[in-house]
């Protein structure tokens, strides 16, 4: 049996597309890997790939309803 890879939450985005799904710069991106902030990432040796779901995870965990909420973190 063959595992079904080729759909869109499997598929893998370069650390410029990621950035420009989220209006950030790649710089910020990166700033928040290294400080372990933003979504989760894969490695491929030199390259840096994103799962669109793990992005979409990420935005889900950062909802706010509130300032305070944010204040509170």
């Amino acid at each position: 049996m063959r595992t079904e890879l080729n759909s869109v939450e499997n598929a893998l985005i370069t650390e410029a597309a990621a950035a420009d799904y989220l209006g950030i710069s790649i710089r910020t991106i990166q700033a928040w890997r290294v400080r372990g902030g933003g979504p989760k990432y894969v490695k491929l040796g030199k390259a840096v790939r994103y799962r669109p779901s793990d992005i979409q995870v990420w935005i889900e965990s950062h909802l706010t309803s509130s300032t305070s909420d944010v204040e509170a973190r």
